[in-house]
Formats: structure tokens, sequence, C-alpha cells
């Protein structure tokens, strides 16, 4: 782990359809694109956040079919960017390590896509990013977002990317997005 900028793609808490508090499924797809993004941008480590003993297990055995053996010789990038995933049952618990490699707690920014009272604008979370002895966790929701209680116990809440109305992308896409509005080089 490098940077001081880590992913946290959060499969609980987070809401429902029905604003109901779920766990959610682990995609293959959010595991390997995700991975890909946190690499390209050389991101400290991406943490797949669930409480779910199988969903674990599940993360665990796609991580080694492409770290190790068949998967390894077939996409050998695809290994190099899965080094940076890393396993968490809580929110709580990622942060934790995070802070235990910095010696310094971890700043915890949530994101979602509706506006949230006091969002902080990308330009302002790319001036504190600058920082390279604190360190931050970037939450993103799974399903239909992360809850209002995450969102308060964040220490900052991302402004929502503004599309032209409709406004509803996958995770991997609004990581993407987020990444290159925070890291990616602009010439303006």
């Amino acid at each position: 782990m490098a940077s001081n900028l880590y992913l946290g793609l959060v499969h609980y808490p987070v809401y429902d359809r029905k604003r109901e508090v779920v766990t959610t499924a682990v995609t293959n797809l959010d595991i390997h694109d995700l991975a890909r993004c946190a690499k390209t941008f050389g991101l400290g480590g991406l943490f797949i956040i669930t409480p779910l003993e199988s969903q674990i297990a599940l993360v665990e055995r796609i991580i080694n079919h492409w770290s190790f053996g068949v998967g390894a010789a077939y996409n050998p990038t695809r290994k190099e960017s899965l080094t940076l995933v890393r396993l968490s049952r809580s929110i709580d618990e990622a942060d934790e390590e995070i802070s235990c490699f910095h010696h310094r707690k971890a700043k915890r920014i949530a994101t979602g896509a509706s506006f949230f009272p006091g969002c902080i604008r990308y330009g302002e979370l790319k001036r504190l990013l600058g920082d390279p002895k604190s360190p931050f966790l970037l939450l993103f929701g799974t399903g239909w977002g992360l809850t209002q209680e995450v969102k308060e116990q964040s220490d900052y809440v991302l402004a929502p990317i503004e599309g032209k109305g409709y406004n509803h992308l996958s995770v991997r896409s609004a990581v993407a997005i987020i990444l290159d509005r925070l890291l990616g080089d602009r010439i303006e």
C-alpha cells in the first residue's frame, strides 16, 4: 500500500430500492474493474466490505483464480491490479487497517447520487488529498447507495456526479469518473 487514498466498496450497510437496509451480493465485475481503477490511479488499495462469510469466500476464490494458476497466466495485468484488493467485514475494520498502516486516523468520504447537506466539492477534496500524511477512505455504496448513517458518520460527503437528468450510474462508472476528477491529469 503506497498512496494515501483507498476505495471502499460497501455491500453493507446499503439501501435496496425500498430504502430498507440490506447486504448486497459481491459481483465479479466490480472486483476486477475497481481493482483496475485503483491500480490506474495509484491508490493504496481497494476494500471489498461485506459481513457475509459466503461473500468473503467468493472474493477470495476470485482473487486466487486470477492471482495463481490458469487465471494468472491468462491475464497477468489482472493479477497485478488484484494485489490491491483487501477484504473487510465492516467499514470500521477497513478504516482501522488504513489508520494502523499510516499511524493516523483515516478520513472517511462518503459518495452518493443525491446531494447531502454540506457536500464537499471535487476541487476542495483534491486539495485535501494533496497532503500525503493524511489517509482517506473513499466509500462507494452498492445497491441503492450508502445509508444515511454512513454518510452522517463520515468526515465528508462528496458532491454527486451531475448528469443530464437521469442519475443512476453503475458503481464502476461512478468510481472511474470520480477518480479521474480527483486524480486525473488535467490540461485546462
